[in-house]
């Protein structure tokens, strides 16, 4: 990845005393940058008023931005403060976010919420779990990664075992939501994230002791020099006092847990898996306020599909003045990209519901896992089921499993084969007929 051009020096620009004449020409210019919250890289592309210098328009700019920042307790290693602002497209997602993220998951019928919540959220959480992992380098396939954790396997690989960890790592955070953020919990979460993957297992859960800096994936750039490693208990004890703070001044929850997640990765107060860890911070303080859609939600999968924009929302909030909001747009536009994927999954389960509900006609006495595995099966007609899976994506035990896949199996809707001492299934090839014929 290419590193960012650095924007020009501002403050110096300002020294002109022929730029304030040009305050008024750039009203419109400046709304326009800060609709997306443009950085310099594109901000200078924009049509200007005649004889203003895109450099003197970004003055301009930067001092109407600094104008209305609100600082943080985090220094860069020449001590500024970083800062954010909340432009009206920031402040029209979050108000989407509250009144599609803070209930229950809405589904139209009743039946679906109660029996198909805990596989959605193992979707979430298995999705969470590779894509989190991927962005850090876990080098294997999606399919692979879910037939692993479906299927309980043991990880065989480094990156499995990444995933796996992964995986651990967030289907533990809801039980640490009613814990205040200590030095002790966040070293507790890279704890379980990094287990067995280190060269040096002391370093799992434990803040490093050297100076580090982040290279691209070739090895051959730094991206970032982070602070000093003797500065890390400090910093991450004004990181819990944010966070725990909610008397003081009003953050939005959802914005104080980007600047956790940013925080955090910016510190880079571990070895390895800060990024992971970083994440998982975010997914803990969002449910911790009543988030519960997060539960739902896989941010690093939209993450991962635009990581290039991910790693830039980092270096553009680190090199334009410590301005984080570049970091808070990129993720608030994350978040609503994942609502709305989710929104379609919805969609298409509910549809899948209303299928498997025609099947009652013909075979009264199917639950609704049977019920669930034929309309996945009619979807997907190449699909292997097998104790485990059905076992890990209903949330249910083994014995009840065995007996739903070896009951479809009598009724001639799934095929058998054996392998070793493990059982196959796969849907029978007249599955349509035998589903819905009337």
């Amino acid at each position: 990845m290419k590193f960012p051009e650095k924007p020009p020096k501002w403050k110096d620009l300002l020294k002109d005393k022929n730029i304030s004449e040009k305050f008024l020409l750039l009203n419109e210019v400046i709304k326009k940058a800060n609709k997306e919250y443009l950085y310099w890289d594109e901000f200078k592309y924009l049509k200007f008023p005649e004889n203003v210098m895109p450099e003197e328009a970004w003055a301009v700019l930067r001092l109407t931005r600094t104008s209305q920042a609100k600082y943080i307790p985090l220094e860069d290693k020449s001590k500024s403060l970083f800062s954010y602002s909340l432009p009206d497209l920031a402040l029209k997602e979050l108000h989407f976010i509250d009144q599609n993220a803070s209930g229950q998951i809405l589904v139209e019928e009743p039946m679906v919420t109660k029996f198909e919540k805990p596989k959605y959220i193992m979707r979430s959480l298995m999705e969470e779990a590779i894509t989190s992992s991927q962005i850090e380098g876990a080098a294997t396939t999606r399919a692979i990664a879910k037939e692993m954790l479906r299927t309980g396997r043991k990880p065989q690989n480094y990156a499995e075992k990444m995933i796996y960890n992964n995986f651990v790592t967030v289907s533990k955070i809801k039980e640490k939501i009613d814990r205040s953020l200590s030095p002790e919990l966040i070293r507790e979460i890279h704890g379980y994230m990094t287990a067995g993957t280190l060269d040096d297992s002391s370093q799992e859960g434990n803040f490093r002791t050297e100076d580090v800096a982040v290279f691209d994936v070739d090895g051959q750039q730094i991206l970032h020099t982070p602070p000093y490693h003797s500065e890390i208990e400090g910093s991450i004890d004004l990181l819990c006092a944010f966070a725990n703070d909610d008397a003081e001044e009003f953050e939005h929850p959802v914005i104080k847990g980007i600047i956790l997640h940013f925080w955090l990765a910016y510190l880079h107060p571990f070895v390895d898996g800060n990024g992971r860890t970083a994440r998982a911070l975010f997914y803990w303080y969002v449910l911790k306020k009543k988030y519960w859609l997060f539960e739902y939600l896989s941010i690093s999968r939209i993450f991962f599909k635009k990581r290039i924009q991910y790693y830039k929302a980092f270096l553009h909030s680190e090199i334009d003045d410590c301005d984080m909001t570049y970091f808070v747009m990129y993720h608030l536009h994350a978040i609503i990209e994942a609502i709305k994927e989710l929104d379609e999954y919805l969609k298409r389960k509910q549809s899948e519901s209303q299928l498997a509900r025609r099947f009652f006609i013909k075979y009264p006495a199917l639950n609704h896992r049977q019920r669930a595995l034929l309309a996945s099966a009619i979807e997907h007609p190449e699909e292997v089921f097998t104790f485990e899976k059905h076992a890990n994506v209903h949330d249910t035990v083994y014995e009840t499993a065995r007996t739903d896949l070896r009951e479809l199996h009598k009724l001639g809707l799934l095929e058998m084969r054996k392998e070793g001492r493990k059982f196959y299934f796969t849907p029978a090839k007249d599955i349509k007929e035998k589903l819905l014929e009337k």
